[in-house]
């Protein structure tokens, strides 16, 4: 059942690159970030290491939210994945950048040009 405020889908790894896609729609503060974890972590519980963060749907992102996406990068990339974020919108890619979190974790425009920043490296 969707917290009020963000809903989370998973989009299972049917693509050439073998990418999960989480698309989330709503915000992302400390009342919400529960919904985002658990579907992250629903993935990595099951060794999916590749994963594209859709964030179209997100009009806001805070320090909570954010902290989701840096406290799994080390796990990620040491299990030989990746994750990536997709579609941010105006203010919350502003804020991407003001963080610099950009030398961190990579954003595509949309979430088939991060499916396919996979498909370009192969898998190890």
């Amino acid at each position: 059942m969707p917290v009020d405020g963000i809903v989370v889908n998973v989009i299972s790894s049917n693509n050439p690159a073998g990418a999960s896609v989480l698309k989330v729609s709503g915000y992302l503060d400390t009342t919400t970030a529960s919904e985002l974890e658990t579907a992250l972590y629903g993935l990595l519980d099951r060794s999916i290491y590749r994963v594209v963060v859709d964030l179209s749907g997100v009009n806001y992102i805070s320090s909570a939210g954010w902290g989701i996406f840096i406290g799994e990068i080390k796990r990620i990339r040491s299990h030989g994945g990746d994750l990536k974020l997709a579609g941010m919108v105006g203010d919350v890619h502003e804020v991407f950048q003001l963080l610099e979190f950009h030398s961190i974790l990579e954003s595509y425009p949309t979430t088939q040009d991060a499916i396919g920043a996979f498909s370009a490296k192969s898998p190890s």
